[in-house]
């Protein structure tokens, strides 16, 4: 890799390039590219896509992306890809974290799904994964021709090495790497873990404000994509493509992170949530999710998302006459939460850092008896500061059909229900 650092904006045109003059001046593709390159583009949206919501780059490569053997069907049993069948019930679900493996297991190895919705020749839903890792991709590629990927660290360090150059993610930041963008992941820490939205439906974007206005939730500016760094090697590597729901294998005699110099608006990026700009209430009563919004896909209704990305970052709660947590409640949307540090304010105890939930549509959920009754006796007059947090929610328009390794899973917390048990009825006449 020659060239590390970072470009700033969500959704920007970008020109950058490892080495001097290797961008065309005035037109895309010349009939000679300089240093001898060969000029490809990566479309993420149709040709014709409105130019506010066109995205696209030329990379000028060394070699073309169309230079590799056959592809073979790859064996990874724990990632999987068809949502279509089998029945869903609308029990509350709770998981600990994933396991670390007990032997060597890269990125790619390590992904476990945990369920999903729609498809990719669909072209809306998503797959949720977990992912656990302790060994580098080693001579091995990647890419994801389904959906673009979602990746929220949880433990360990990532260094994702893409063609258009290098991502360092660590907990508390999220990586998105676009559909069909080749990419291997370094383990800085020896060992990692974590989840991945898979989104089949449209990008991911940042959402309109409306009435909060111009500023505020996830600024554009702290959004950061890499500048170009390349790989001339050669040798005996194997490149791993996810295509309609299967993993496939395809033998390549160099690496593809040979881009030496790019332009445009589709690529890789970073965000750290630590930087979002939270909203709330400063009269009376909790807001929805809403406000908590980082990113959205949206769906061919309006207002409603295909897929959302919401963070509950440090904040403090200030609303009077209020019960100040997420409170009780049922909505249409379905939601798989996880826990990247700390502890979550509307849960006592059993959801840990690495854990999530899944709640379906119109199950009902929320805070535990020992969170309600705290919160009904809090002390109104003073703020709550909820500090060292960091939890965050894949919400979908589609019902989340979970896995059945996922139903099987020995650290599936069998005795979720039981954490709503201590509610009583407390009604009282007159």
């Amino acid at each position: 890799m020659v060239s590390d650092g970072y470009q700033s904006g969500f959704g920007n045109e970008f020109a950058t390039e490892a080495v001097p003059g290797t961008l065309p001046v005035g037109r895309n593709s010349p009939q000679r590219v300089a240093h001898g390159l060969y000029a490809e583009q990566l479309s993420g949206t149709a040709f014709t896509a409105p130019r506010g919501a066109n995205r696209r780059s030329w990379l000028y490569r060394i070699r073309p992306a169309a230079m590799h053997g056959e592809f073979t069907p790859f064996a990874q049993p724990h990632l999987q890809g068809d949502f279509s069948h089998g029945a869903v019930s609308p029990n509350q679900l709770r998981w600990n974290p994933l396991p670390l493996p007990a032997t060597p297991t890269d990125f790619v190895e390590g992904l476990f799904t945990m369920g999903g919705n729609g498809s990719p020749e669909a072209h809306t839903g998503a797959g949720i994964h977990l992912y656990a890792a302790n060994a580098d991709m080693r001579g091995r590629w990647f890419y994801d021709a389904d959906g673009e990927l979602l990746i929220v660290p949880q433990l360990g360090r990532l260094r994702l090495r893409t063609e258009m150059g290098v991502l360092d993610v660590e907990p508390q930041q999220v990586a998105v790497i676009p559909r069909g963008v080749r990419f291997a992941v370094e383990l800085p820490d020896g060992q990692a873990r974590g989840y991945v939205c898979e989104n089949f439906g449209a990008l991911l974007k940042l959402p309109d404000l409306g009435p909060i206005g111009s500023n505020g939730l996830a600024n554009p500016r702290d959004f950061e994509t890499p500048v170009a760094a390349f790989e001339d090697v050669e040798g005996r590597f194997e490149l791993i493509a996810k295509f309609q729901g299967r993993l496939w294998r395809a033998d390549i005699g160099h690496s593809p992170l040979d881009v030496v110099g790019w332009h445009g608006n589709y690529a890789p990026y970073r965000y750290d949530l630590r930087r979002f700009n939270t909203i709330g209430s400063i009269s009376h009563d909790h807001p929805d999710p809403s406000i908590f919004l980082v990113l959205h896909s949206p769906s061919d209704t309006a207002g409603t998302s295909n897929m959302d990305f919401v963070i509950f970052p440090p904040r403090w709660l200030v609303a009077q006459d209020t019960f100040r947590p997420p409170w009780f409640h049922r909505n249409i949307a379905s939601e798989f939460m996880g826990l990247i540090h700390g502890a979550y304010d509307a849960k006592a105890e059993g959801f840990v850092p690495g854990g999530c939930s899944i709640h379906n549509s119109m199950t009902g959920h929320g805070p535990d008896a020992a969170t309600f009754d705290k919160a009904s006796n809090a002390d109104l007059s003073k703020p709550d500061i909820v500090t060292d947090t960091m939890a965050f929610m894949f919400e979908t328009r589609g019902v989340i059909r979970p896995t059945e390794q996922a139903i099987a899973a020995a650290h599936r917390q069998r005795d979720y229900l039981a954490c709503w048990s201590g509610l009583r009825a407390n009604f009282r006449r007159g």
